[in-house]
């Protein structure tokens, strides 16, 4: 089995709309189709990991978040994507937990629920809290300029990480 790829959801997977809680107002990413099923082609499990902050912050709720998840899945599902498993943090940036990203908690919990191994995998996402994930869980971080990736592009780029404008060229230099 390849290694698995964990996939932040705003701003990675869809556009950010910040604190989004209407899974109508849910539009994928460009490129995002694409890039999904050349990683699924080639046999990697795909799994999202997502900060949700705005529910700790009373600006949504856990069943909104998981409403939207439910139709991001479906519209992936319909051009043939499948997500292997979603998960989420409802805990603030200040808040203790073990699961916010950075921290490894999402992707541990797939690791044990699913049997994958983390080492070698990747993340993919928008934000320095992503690529920093990659590291904790022994794999490698890109990324994408989409969402909130301007804000982190310094940094990334001066830590040597991936960058990529859109999904697709992140899925072609994972399948490489």
């Amino acid at each position: 089995m390849k290694p698995p790829v964990f996939l932040d959801r705003d701003g990675t997977l869809i556009v950010e709309k910040n604190y989004l809680r209407d899974p109508e107002q849910v539009q994928l990413e460009d490129t995002v189709i694409e890039g999904l099923a050349m990683l699924q082609a080639h046999g990697h499990p795909l799994i999202v990991v997502s900060n949700q902050s705005g529910i700790h912050r009373g600006l949504l709720t856990e069943a909104d978040a998981h409403a939207v998840n439910a139709r991001v899945d479906a519209l992936l599902r319909e051009q043939g994507i499948e997500i292997l498993a979603w998960y989420l943090c409802p805990h603030g940036p200040d808040s203790a937990c073990a699961c916010r990203k950075p921290s490894p908690g999402m992707a541990l919990q797939a690791s044990r629920e699913w049997g994958l191994k983390l080492a070698g995998c990747f993340v993919v996402g928008d934000k320095r809290c992503d690529v920093e994930l990659a590291d904790a869980i022994g794999g490698s971080g890109i990324l994408l300029m989409t969402g909130h990736g301007r804000n982190d592009e310094s940094w990334a780029r001066a830590s040597a990480r991936p960058v990529f404008g859109e999904f697709r060229d992140a899925a072609r230099f994972i399948v490489a």
